[in-house]
């Protein structure tokens, strides 16, 4: 998800009504990061953001839009996310830094409704509350929420970029997300023809971003990508790298963070990684997301959850 010129970018959006074309959830500037990025990654290809080549997600109803407040209450970002189970919600770590509350909507127009003078969706409460009768049904709300350790990209790759949200209200639906079995993509570090594999990335985040105008649908979207990398630098055995650049392809951009990346089509269930960061703030650049499929952040997700819990979230070899 970044051509370097200002260092990564997290895919975290800010204020629904004043979206800047360039963020993470509090926009932090990681210059230590510039500097070595910029030698790895000076002829980063350019991919397509959840634009252009996106579609309506109908096939996820357990991938929800999440929106964030601090202590004092004030809006912290908007970010992506997935159920794993009627309470566990699943999201990047930097989703949930220094976060209190929360509340995840989950249907797919979470926020198409979105009044920029009242910073309210009159159908649902987004971002602030679960309107009407819809706590508890398609949204829910936390007091809950967990990082794993992200700290402004200190240890990259290993950024343990992982966050989870308690909800107050379980969410029943007919399935949730899975989780790829430890190692499961491990094959494909030194497997031929890996420019085959296809992944499939969903959130609510913006759908065009450049210099002088974004455009964010608030609604959840999802678009195929190809494996690039799992071994270079920048990925190292925790993160993944896709590329939206193609026919038919596309990526991420902000408030995309947290979103699931799916190893497989649209109707896969299987989740290998959260989205994390890019490398242009645009969303031209190629993608990435910190991996689910190792036995540190299953063993990290089962230390939150407890031992009851984790054993109903389903996870699959790939």
């Amino acid at each position: 998800m970044p051509e370097l010129s200002s260092g990564p970018t997290l895919r975290g959006g800010g204020r629904p009504g004043r979206l800047i074309p360039q963020g993470g959830i509090v926009r932090k500037i990681l210059l230590a990061l510039t500097a070595l990025l910029g030698l790895l990654l000076a002829s980063a290809s350019p991919a397509a953001a959840i634009t252009g080549n996106y579609v309506k997600d109908v096939e996820h109803p357990y991938v929800g839009l999440l929106t964030t407040f601090d202590a004092d209450g004030e809006f912290a970002g908007r970010c992506s996310g997935s159920l794993l189970t009627p309470t566990v919600f699943l999201t990047a770590g930097h989703c949930t830094e220094d976060v209190a509350t929360a509340v995840v909507y989950f249907q797919q127009d979470a926020g198409v409704n979105y009044d920029p003078e009242t910073e309210l969706d009159p159908i649902t409460g987004y971002p602030e509350f679960c309107a009407g009768d819809t706590l508890g049904v398609v949204c829910a709300t936390s007091d809950e929420t967990y990082n794993w350790g992200f700290d402004d990209f200190v240890g990259f790759p290993d950024t343990k970029d992982l966050g989870l949200v308690i909800l107050d209200q379980p969410i029943a639906l007919a399935e949730y997300g899975s989780l790829a079995a430890v190692g499961s993509l491990d094959s494909l570090a030194t497997a031929q023809g890996t420019k085959d594999v296809t992944f499939t990335a969903s959130g609510y985040g913006l759908s065009y971003s450049s210099p002088v105008a974004v455009v964010s649908f608030r609604e959840r979207l999802m678009a195929s990508a190809r494996l690039t990398n799992l071994t270079s630098n920048n990925t190292g055995g925790f993160n993944l790298q896709t590329t939206g650049n193609g026919k038919g392809k596309g990526g991420t951009c902000s408030g995309d963070s947290g979103g699931p990346v799916f190893y497989g089509g649209y109707t896969s269930n299987t989740i290998v990684a959260v989205t994390s960061f890019g490398l242009n703030s645009y969303c031209r650049g190629t993608d990435f997301g910190y991996r689910v499929d190792t036995q540190a952040a299953q063993d990290w997700i089962r230390s939150v959850v407890g031992d009851d819990e984790y054993a109903t979230i389903d996870v699959v070899a790939i």
